[in-house]
């Protein structure tokens, strides 16, 4: 009870005090009221601002994601890294070169915002992915190639029987009947011998001489630029490589009988190792003396077999032919496979290229076989060639040689030609590298 009274007491003094100070206070509550309402309405403005701020946030954000800037060329693009990256692990199809090139078209083709200076972009000044695309457009990563090949290449097939090595020579027509191809469709002359060269089916070369003849920056007579076409030929001569036991086996099967198919070469001879060293010396000096302009590719060719021929260099050999070539292989083909950037890419002249560079690799394989078979007017019944063989003239190794291989045993299952066919396949790469330096020194 005393509880309850001293409640109720204290509520009637304060509702007594409250009374009391209404009247004086009015006037200062009304100035509370406005000044209440006030600031209920700047914390309103604050609260509206804040949400306006970030709204705008979250649109930059979005602005700058791939989901905003994606086209269907990115679409396009990303579809086909997929299928090289499928082409690779499903079918085997140089996984080595077809697995970096498909993540580097992948990378290439996120979708960014462009001149944002994000420099995210293979084409873009500054940014890390044109710092390593540099060793393409610059031809420093197909010498190291080229070195990393001498270094495990075995030319002993070809010193055995030096006349194959025309076949290798045959091959190249490919390329020169390309190089007039895209003269017809209005390529300028050093764009057509960029492209002219996908027909020697080797990568290295044709970064080499488009990252010389077709990158964009050099000047033509009338004023303008020529393209840059490196991407395009880079994809197109690595594809074909790729691709080369799907090309090749319809075109020999086409060019050649079964009795022809089954033709058995005598084997090659044992080679001494003064004629394994004294081979890369001639051949270094005798092609550099044809074509000067070779020398960055024949040069580190010859270079790498006289460190593995030699004996003495083992360790450099090794270090050529297993680290550095890996690691220049991952490199390039990364980037090459970034620069396929679909702005860029996707393009008429792209698709030229590609039908122009599969004619020029079925014309070099269906010139070696030709060749071949003309050959054998001249030669005894004991000394005929296989035609199989001069399929092999073009530059991929050993992949060439390996579907010469395929072919010839299921003709005749003792029939082995891979050592024979070895031989037009290495003088192919010789054979375009020489190709690659006379239209270099002629159209540069």
């Amino acid at each position: 009870m005393k509880r309850f009274l001293t409640i109720l007491g204290i509520i009637s003094i304060l509702a007594f005090i409250s009374v009391s100070f209404a009247n004086d206070d009015g006037a200062a509550s009304t100035q509370t009221t406005t000044t209440i309402s006030n600031t209920d309405r700047q914390n309103t403005d604050a609260g509206t601002q804040g949400g306006s701020t970030a709204t705008k946030g979250i649109n930059q954000f979005l602005k700058y994601t791939g989901f905003a800037n994606a086209t269907p060329g990115h679409l396009i693009m990303l579809l086909v890294g997929f299928f090289f990256i499928f082409l690779a692990i499903r079918f085997d199809y140089e996984p080595l070169l077809l697995i970096p090139i498909g993540v580097g078209i992948l990378i290439g083709n996120v979708p960014f915002m462009l001149d944002a200076g994000l420099k995210l972009g293979i084409y873009e000044s500054g940014s890390v992915m044109n710092y390593l695309y540099f060793g393409v457009t610059a031809g420093i990563y197909p010498p190291l190639i080229f070195l990393g090949i001498g270094a495990m290449t075995d030319f002993s097939s070809l010193i055995s029987n030096p006349r194959l090595m025309l076949l290798g020579a045959a091959a190249q027509v490919g390329i020169f009947a390309t190089f007039i191809g895209a003269l017809v469709l209005g390529f300028h002359p050093a764009e057509a011998g960029a492209i002219g060269i996908i027909g020697g089916a080797d990568g290295p070369t044709a970064i080499f001489l488009s990252s010389k003849l077709a990158n964009g920056i050099n000047i033509l007579p009338d004023g303008t630029r020529v393209q840059n076409l490196i991407g395009p030929i880079a994809i197109a001569a690595y594809s074909y490589m790729a691709l080369v036991p799907v090309i090749q086996p319809p075109i020999m099967r086409l060019l050649t009988s079964s009795r022809e198919r089954k033709i058995k070469m005598k084997p090659p001879r044992a080679v001494t190792k003064l004629e394994k060293i004294l081979f890369p010396i001639i051949g270094l000096l005798l092609t550099a003396f044809i074509s000067p302009s070779s020398l960055p590719l024949l040069g580190m060719l010859f270079f790498g077999n006289i460190l593995k021929e030699s004996g003495v260099t083992k360790r450099l050999a090794d270090t050529a032919r297993t680290t550095l070539i890996d690691i220049v292989t991952i490199v390039l083909g990364l980037t090459v496979g970034a620069s396929t950037q679909a702005d860029v890419f996707l393009t008429d002249q792209s698709i030229l290229i590609f039908v122009l560079g599969a004619l020029s690799f079925m014309l070099a394989t269906a010139g070696g076989i030709l060749f071949a078979k003309v050959m054998n007017l001249f030669l005894s019944k004991e000394n005929k060639i296989n035609p199989l063989i001069g399929a092999a003239g073009v530059s991929a190794v050993p992949d060439s040689a390996r579907v010469v291989q395929t072919q010839g045993l299921k003709e005749d299952p003792t029939n082995h030609l891979l050592m024979h066919a070895m031989a037009p396949n290495v003088s192919g790469v010789i054979g375009s590298a020489v190709a690659a330096g006379i239209l270099l020194s002629f159209l540069l």
